[in-house]
Parts: structure tokens; sequence; C-alpha cells
């Protein structure tokens, strides 16, 4: 029963996520999680000399202690009474949802954008992108917020969605454990090309069918906004879903460029080195203000496609 999540609660989780976003007045999961990194990272690389090796075990231990600590949690209600595990569950699973919050970020770069406050986007696109965007015109800004929406999609809704129906609540807290992991020592500089490696590696893999699987959420929500034919958003995302330096990232941003008929990707820089990405939808052009705004419609609709299956199948197990 631990790991049994029913349709009920993957509703009300995905709901709540809708209603009330991540609210800052109370505590998250993901803050302790950031937390435990930064403590336990001085540790592992005191206490094991070499870097690879000291990074494996740091992300291993870490991970185990989500799942370990986040199960311990679901089974402690579950002795306490049935509907006490359920209410759990959703707020956990719930915490792991992230689609209002990248809502919201994006329209915080679309409002100035369409002001022609390009200062202001900037600023605004610099706390959701890694890039460096102090020069980035109007299109790079655009570029950079919608790329985010698609692939944080992924990153932010539909990996912590497929663990939490394989592995429940521990599931979906685990696969957080694992993408903080990521974002915070996951980078390829001199402080964390090797410590860093596992986390990145453990990242992908766990991301891997979910970023596949996004495709087949994002063609039919692409249909019923009208923004394209489903054969576009399927051919690009299946033709040039490989062209991005992560393995998983240009699954949904191709999509969501076939959907959107917009490119994506091409030169940009990243810690004051020029990194010249290939482009994504080559053949289209670049993405107006407006675009932001239809991402994230299609991130919103595309999330509900995968709840409702989601539902259905939890349903139909349990």
């Amino acid at each position: 029963m631990l790991f049994d999540v029913t349709w009920q609660i993957l509703a009300a989780a995905f709901i709540l996520d809708l209603l009330a976003g991540d609210p800052r007045w109370l505590p998250h999961p993901i803050i302790w999680m950031g937390r435990a990194i930064s403590f336990f990272e001085p540790e592992f690389r005191k206490r094991i000399e070499n870097p690879c090796r000291a990074g494996l075990f740091f992300a291993l231990c870490l991970i185990a202690a989500s799942f370990g600590l986040t199960w311990a949690v679901v089974f402690i209600s579950a002795r306490i009474h049935p509907v006490a595990a359920v209410i759990i569950q959703t707020i956990l699973i719930f915490y792991s949802f992230s689609t209002q919050s990248l809502y919201k970020a994006a329209m915080d770069v679309f409002k100035p954008l369409v002001r022609g406050d390009l200062a202001q986007a900037r600023i605004k696109v610099g706390y959701i992108v890694g890039r460096q965007t102090k020069d980035l015109d109007e299109a790079g800004i655009t570029r950079a917020a919608c790329e985010t929406v698609a692939e944080n999609f992924v990153d932010g809704f539909l990996s912590p969605l497929c663990f939490a129906l394989v592995l429940g609540a521990p599931g979906a807290m685990m696969y957080k454990m694992i993408n903080t992991l990521d974002s915070m020592v996951g980078y390829k500089n001199d402080t964390y090309i090797l410590f860093g490696r596992a986390a990145a590696r453990i990242d992908d893999v766990a991301n891997y069918i979910p970023a596949r699987l996004s495709i087949a959420a994002i063609v039919p929500a692409a249909a019923m906004l009208s923004l394209s034919r489903g054969r576009r958003t399927f051919f690009t995302a299946l033709t040039q879903g490989r062209n991005h330096k992560s393995p998983n990232a240009g699954f949904p941003e191709a999509a969501f460029a076939g959907a959107l008929g917009v490119r994506f990707g091409g030169p940009n820089i990243y810690h004051g080195k020029l990194v010249d990405k290939p482009y994504i939808g080559g053949a289209f052009n670049d993405p107006k203000p407006a675009h932001i705004e239809k991402a994230c419609e299609l991130m919103m609709l595309s999330a509900l496609v995968c709840v409702v299956f989601g539902c259905l199948l939890s349903w139909s197990l349990f």
C-alpha cells in the first residue's frame, strides 16, 4: 500500500499545484534537499579523496536518504490512519510538481517583454536559465523562456509523475533529490566536473524515459490548442530531438518547437563562454513574445493530458 498511488491522490496533487503553486509560507522539501546537499558536500569531499568516487557516494546516499525518509513518513502515517497516509502522499506529490510556478516564472518574463522593457525581461529570464542574459535581444529572451518551459515540463512535472506512479510519494521525492543534485552540482566546471559527474549521469538516466514519453502528451495537446497539426509536432520531435547536448532536453524542446513553429537552440553564452548549440526547428523563424504565453498554455495542457492518463492507469491497476 505504501507505493500505491490512487487516481484521487494524483488528481488532488495536480489541483493543489494549479491552485497553490509553491507557496513560500509553507516548508518545502526541495529547500531541505538543497540544504542537505550544501551541508554534506564538504563532508564527502573531505572523507573520500577521489572526487569521482566521493561524488558518486554523495549522490547515492542523499538519493537513498530521500527515498527512505519519505517511505518512513508514509509508513508511520499509514499506521496512524489510512486517511493520514493519503493526505501525506497527496501533499508530497503536490510538492514534486511545479507547473504553476513554471507558468508564473515564464509569464514574469512575458509581461515586461510585451511592454518593451528588455532590461526587466533580462532580469526575469535570468532567474530561470543558466545562460548569460545581459546582452540578449527580444528573440533571445523569448527563446530562453520558451526553451525553459519545454525542458522543465519534464523535469518539473512529467518525471516526478512517472516516479510517483511507480514508487509512490517516496519515488517522487527521490526524483526531486536527483534533480536537485543535478541542478546544484551537475556542472562541467572546475569545481564539479568530477565530483558532480555521477549526479548528472543519474539525472540523465532518471529523465530518459519521461523525456521521450513527453512527445505523446505534447502532440495531442498541441492539436487541441490548434497550434499545429500533430504531424509537424511529432516529426520535429522525432527528427530533431537529438539536436541538443543533453540526452533528454532536446525531445520536449523539439516537440514544443514543432508545435509553436519556432526555432530553439543556437549559440549562447554560459558562464562567460560561447557554447554553439545546434538549432532545433531550424526551418522555422525565431519566436515572438506571444510564443511564451502559447508555450505556457501548451505546457499546462500537456500536463493535464499526462494527469488524465496517469489517473486512468492508476484506476485500472488499483
